[in-house]
């Protein structure tokens, strides 16, 4: 019976790990019986290895092409990342198997994968290990290990992956995306909610990710230049981008424009806009998936995220828009006939939002059969 899972995480890749393990948190507290250990797998290597998880966000901001470089290198040699890792990270990891004494392993984070079993195998330690894909395609091969006990795939798509790099079937099991509770809004399918009309004013939100200054305030003028729109900006914990942006559009724009710095409540804005315009990123597309909110998806990072953005528009979950000169004809072409194809999205992704993933993802932990385990 499971009653004690250690969970390997990351706080500093991105923030959509942490998001993740959040939201699993939620229904595990829910089961009084269970212990819950998260950690910060990147911890677990020290000083030298916190630093590699620290620069993933500069690097992937800043420095794109290096970004690439490192993700064809886990995709050629996985099994060498894997060797560094796990000599990283053995000792704190052995110390720490023994202050847990877990009954499973839950990895959500593809360093942390094949890394840990590398060491579980080498010290016999039998300790069933699962993995949860936090991407919904374009997968590394980091994620995928025929010593997991089973991979918990969030799309058909990643299975096909898994199943390409040589995992049986039957070892996979999709059950989606988990997104934190708050995203849900418990108002989703009222009459008021439910479709944009053209009286009102088009309620924009732009969220940083990866674009820069100059984008994010094209965007933003070309949403008030031309619409009858608002625009809420958050720039995260970029400061200067916050500053450079207030000083460039709040004056001239008064209260039509909102700059916002790091928030806690990233769900509010959501559920409040008629469009959000992001880059591919998995966590904060589902999040805006579950708050009902249409996706202009600007970009994606090469690797993980490259396919994410035909994956939107395959399943009319958004458009994308890389050229910021399209913009304005993709609005009109979204808002045109009182808002039919905008409607249309929002209709998609309800069918496609599921608020029971992280409770199925739980259940299915909890429930895993003993017997079925290798």
């Amino acid at each position: 019976m499971i009653n004690n899972i250690l969970i390997i995480s990351s706080d500093f890749t991105g923030h959509g790990h942490k998001s993740i393990s959040e939201s699993l948190l939620e229904k595990f507290k829910e089961n009084k019986n269970v212990k819950i250990h998260i950690v910060d797998g990147f911890s677990l290597g020290g000083n030298t290895l916190l630093k590699v998880g620290k620069a993933y966000g500069p690097i992937t901001r800043k420095a794109e092409s290096l970004w690439e470089l490192i993700w064809d290198i886990s995709v050629a040699k996985p099994s060498l990342i894997n060797e560094i890792i796990e000599l990283k990270i053995r000792n704190n990891f052995l110390e720490l198997l023994n202050k847990v004494k877990p009954d499973l392993i839950l990895t959500i984070h593809p360093n942390f994968n094949g890394s840990i079993l590398n060491i579980l195998e080498k010290y016999h330690i039998k300790i069933p290990v699962v993995t949860l894909i936090a991407d919904l395609v374009s997968i590394s091969p980091l994620w995928v290990d025929p010593r997991d006990s089973f991979i918990i795939s969030p799309t058909k798509e990643a299975k096909e992956r898994c199943i390409d790099f040589g995992i049986p079937d039957k070892n996979v099991e999709i059950l989606g995306f988990p997104v934190r509770s708050r995203f849900y809004s418990p108002n989703i399918n009222d009459i008021d909610n439910k479709y944009y009309n053209t009286y009102k004013p088009l309620n924009c939100l732009i969220m940083s990710g990866g674009e820069g200054v100059g984008n994010m305030h094209r965007i933003a003028e070309t949403l008030l230049d031309n619409f009858n729109s608002t625009v809420k900006i958050v720039a995260g914990r970029n400061t200067s981008l916050k500053i450079k942006l207030q000083e460039t559009l709040a004056e001239k724009y008064g209260d039509r424009v909102e700059i916002y710095g790091f928030t806690r409540n990233i769900q509010d804005l959501m559920q409040a806009s008629d469009i959000a315009f992001t880059r591919g990123s998995p966590n904060v597309m589902m999040e805006a998936i579950a708050c009902n909110v249409p996706l202009i998806i600007t970009g994606a990072l090469p690797g993980q995220e490259k396919e994410n953005p035909e994956y939107a528009e395959k399943y009319n979950l958004g458009v994308v828009c890389t050229d910021v000169n399209e913009i304005k004809n993709i609005i009109n072409s979204l808002i045109s006939n009182n808002g039919e194809k905008l409607n249309k999205i929002k209709s998609s992704q309800k069918s496609y939002s599921n608020p029971y993933i992280a409770e199925n993802i739980v259940n299915f932990l909890l429930n895993i059969d003993n017997t079925k385990l290798h």
